[in-house]
């Protein structure tokens, strides 16, 4: 196994069941995979479950990554994105069957965006309906095309079009009625 050190010594160490190895994963990963988590989820406390959830995935099959497909981080950064997606399938039964391929896309206010935190933005996503939450974080930033959300979530391109749509229409609203609150 070539890479990095530091990461060949982790996974050495999870695969041997050592806690101090898993610790030490834990915390090197936790920033960046509870930021993650943060933007499926409707709560810090989901939030950790779904983070969670994914570290002990992570560790049963620790000894399955290949570092020639990609990096440690990116390897886990895809375990608890499917964890967070299996969270909000158990929590919710929420995807429509229906498909709807011809979606008018609302437009978001960018200059309003852009005077937003970080941590604002993710509170006005994190008001979103479950489902529309999920689209707009794989899509918008996550960056996975409709075809492998509708994979992923076992629903059509068009439905996943469709809580686009549906997302950026709330996001403008809410942000609407945020700047006239703002006033």
């Amino acid at each position: 196994m070539s890479g990095n050190p530091v990461d060949i010594e982790m996974i050495n160490g999870c695969i041997s069941n050592d806690r101090r190895a898993q610790e030490k994963l834990y915390k090197h990963f936790y920033g960046s995979m509870t930021a993650l988590c943060l933007r499926y989820t409707r709560n810090e406390e989901d939030a950790i479950e779904v983070l969670h959830n994914g570290f002990l995935k992570v560790y049963k099959n620790i000894a399955t990554y290949n570092n020639s497909k990609g990096s440690l981080y990116t390897w886990i950064r895809t375990i608890i994105v499917h964890t967070a997606i299996d969270f909000i399938r158990q929590r919710e039964k929420f995807f429509s069957k229906t498909d709807l391929e011809h979606i008018p896309e609302p437009s978001v206010d960018i200059d309003a965006l852009h005077r937003l935190s970080a941590q604002e933005l993710l509170k006005l996503v994190q008001k979103l309906p479950t489902a529309t939450q999920a689209v707009f974080n794989l899509y918008v930033v996550d960056g996975y095309t409709h075809r492998e959300i509708g994979t992923l979530l076992k629903i059509s391109e068009g439905t996943s079009k469709w809580h686009l749509s549906q997302a950026r229409k709330l996001l403008q609203q809410l942000l609407l009625n945020q700047h006239l609150l703002n006033e």
